[in-house]
Protein backbone atom coordinates (compact mmCIF):
# COMPACT_ATOMS: atom_id res chain seq x y z
CA UNK A 1 0.00 0.00 0.00
CA UNK A 2 1.13 3.19 -0.98
CA UNK A 3 2.04 6.55 1.38
CA UNK A 4 -0.71 8.88 0.71
CA UNK A 5 0.31 12.04 2.36
CA UNK A 6 -1.51 14.22 4.81
CA UNK A 7 -1.33 17.03 2.11
CA UNK A 8 -3.55 14.80 -0.78
CA UNK A 9 -5.33 12.83 2.20
CA UNK A 10 -6.91 16.35 2.50
CA UNK A 11 -7.34 17.36 -1.11
CA UNK A 12 -9.47 14.10 -1.46
CA UNK A 13 -11.52 15.11 1.20
CA UNK A 14 -12.62 18.45 0.51
CA UNK A 15 -13.30 17.84 -2.56
CA UNK A 16 -15.36 14.83 -1.33
CA UNK A 17 -17.26 17.32 1.20
CA UNK A 18 -16.21 14.53 3.80
CA UNK A 19 -18.74 12.04 2.49
CA UNK A 20 -18.23 8.53 1.24
CA UNK A 21 -17.48 9.19 -2.51
CA UNK A 22 -20.39 6.00 -2.85
CA UNK A 23 -22.88 5.73 -0.73
CA UNK A 24 -22.44 9.44 0.56
CA UNK A 25 -22.69 9.03 4.13
CA UNK A 26 -20.62 11.74 5.76
CA UNK A 27 -17.57 11.05 7.91
CA UNK A 28 -19.21 12.57 11.25
CA UNK A 29 -21.95 9.96 11.11
CA UNK A 30 -20.97 6.51 12.30
CA UNK A 31 -18.45 4.78 14.82
CA UNK A 32 -15.85 4.31 11.95
CA UNK A 33 -13.29 6.62 10.55
CA UNK A 34 -13.57 7.38 6.50
CA UNK A 35 -10.54 6.06 4.43
CA UNK A 36 -8.89 7.07 1.43
CA UNK A 37 -9.69 4.54 -1.25
CA UNK A 38 -7.52 3.60 -4.85
CA UNK A 39 -10.26 3.63 -7.29
CA UNK A 40 -8.60 1.35 -9.28
CA UNK A 41 -6.23 -0.86 -6.78
CA UNK A 42 -2.67 -0.32 -7.24
CA UNK A 43 -2.90 -4.39 -7.67
CA UNK A 44 -4.17 -3.41 -10.91
CA UNK A 45 -1.69 -0.47 -11.54
CA UNK A 46 -3.54 2.06 -10.22
CA UNK A 47 -1.61 5.03 -9.07
CA UNK A 48 -1.55 6.95 -5.74
CA UNK A 49 -2.89 10.20 -7.52
CA UNK A 50 -5.36 12.31 -7.09
CA UNK A 51 -8.03 11.74 -10.07
CA UNK A 52 -7.43 7.86 -8.58
CA UNK A 53 -8.24 7.87 -5.31
CA UNK A 54 -11.93 8.52 -3.29
CA UNK A 55 -13.28 9.00 -0.20
CA UNK A 56 -14.83 6.36 0.96
CA UNK A 57 -16.92 5.05 4.32
CA UNK A 58 -15.15 1.80 5.72
CA UNK A 59 -17.93 0.07 5.06
CA UNK A 60 -17.36 0.46 1.04
CA UNK A 61 -14.13 0.61 1.04
CA UNK A 62 -13.62 -3.36 2.65
CA UNK A 63 -16.65 -4.19 0.28
CA UNK A 64 -15.02 -2.84 -3.05
CA UNK A 65 -11.78 -4.18 -2.19
CA UNK A 66 -9.68 -4.47 -4.80
CA UNK A 67 -12.55 -4.88 -7.40
CA UNK A 68 -13.34 -3.01 -10.90
CA UNK A 69 -16.74 -5.06 -11.57
CA UNK A 70 -19.02 -7.36 -10.97
CA UNK A 71 -21.89 -8.74 -12.58
CA UNK A 72 -25.16 -6.82 -13.08
CA UNK A 73 -28.36 -8.32 -10.52
CA UNK A 74 -30.76 -8.24 -13.54
CA UNK A 75 -28.77 -9.04 -17.03
CA UNK A 76 -26.13 -11.06 -15.72
CA UNK A 77 -23.59 -9.15 -17.63
CA UNK A 78 -19.63 -7.78 -16.35
CA UNK A 79 -20.20 -4.27 -15.43
CA UNK A 80 -17.50 -2.23 -14.13
CA UNK A 81 -18.28 -0.37 -10.67
CA UNK A 82 -19.20 3.26 -10.26
CA UNK A 83 -16.04 5.25 -10.59
CA UNK A 84 -16.33 8.59 -8.77
CA UNK A 85 -14.31 10.93 -11.05
CA UNK A 86 -15.77 9.92 -14.64
CA UNK A 87 -19.23 9.56 -13.57
CA UNK A 88 -22.11 10.71 -12.12
CA UNK A 89 -23.78 9.85 -8.79
CA UNK A 90 -27.10 10.89 -9.44
CA UNK A 91 -26.75 9.18 -13.38
CA UNK A 92 -26.33 5.84 -11.54
CA UNK A 93 -28.11 6.00 -8.09
CA UNK A 94 -31.10 6.94 -6.56
CA UNK A 95 -32.00 7.65 -2.97
CA UNK A 96 -35.21 6.47 -1.66
CA UNK A 97 -36.11 6.93 1.43
CA UNK A 98 -33.30 5.50 3.72
CA UNK A 99 -32.10 3.22 0.41
CA UNK A 100 -29.79 3.83 -2.67
CA UNK A 101 -30.95 2.29 -5.63
CA UNK A 102 -28.86 1.70 -8.64
CA UNK A 103 -30.73 2.96 -11.52
CA UNK A 104 -28.14 1.33 -14.23
CA UNK A 105 -26.13 -1.64 -14.65
CA UNK A 106 -23.25 0.81 -13.02
CA UNK A 107 -25.46 1.54 -10.23
CA UNK A 108 -27.09 -2.08 -9.52
CA UNK A 109 -23.81 -3.63 -10.05
CA UNK A 110 -22.43 -0.87 -7.21
CA UNK A 111 -25.16 -1.63 -4.59
CA UNK A 112 -25.05 -5.12 -4.77
CA UNK A 113 -21.39 -5.25 -4.17
CA UNK A 114 -20.88 -2.29 -1.72
CA UNK A 115 -23.74 -3.84 0.03
CA UNK A 116 -25.67 -0.52 0.05
CA UNK A 117 -28.79 -1.77 2.02
CA UNK A 118 -28.26 -4.05 4.82
CA UNK A 119 -30.00 -3.34 7.63
CA UNK A 120 -27.06 -1.51 9.13
CA UNK A 121 -26.44 0.90 6.44
CA UNK A 122 -30.26 1.83 6.44
CA UNK A 123 -30.00 2.43 9.91
CA UNK A 124 -27.10 4.61 9.47
CA UNK A 125 -28.52 6.23 6.59
CA UNK A 126 -32.05 7.01 8.54
CA UNK A 127 -30.13 8.80 11.02
CA UNK A 128 -28.54 11.14 9.20
CA UNK A 129 -31.33 12.03 7.17
CA UNK A 130 -32.92 12.78 10.76
CA UNK A 131 -29.82 14.79 11.39
CA UNK A 132 -29.76 16.65 7.89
Amino acid sequence: MSYISNKLREQVIQRANACCEYCRIPANIGFFPHEIDHIIAEKHDGATELENLAYACWRCNRYKGSDLGSFDPITDEFTFLYHPRNQNWSEHFSLEEDRIVGQTPVGRTTEKLLQFNTPERQRERRLYLLKA
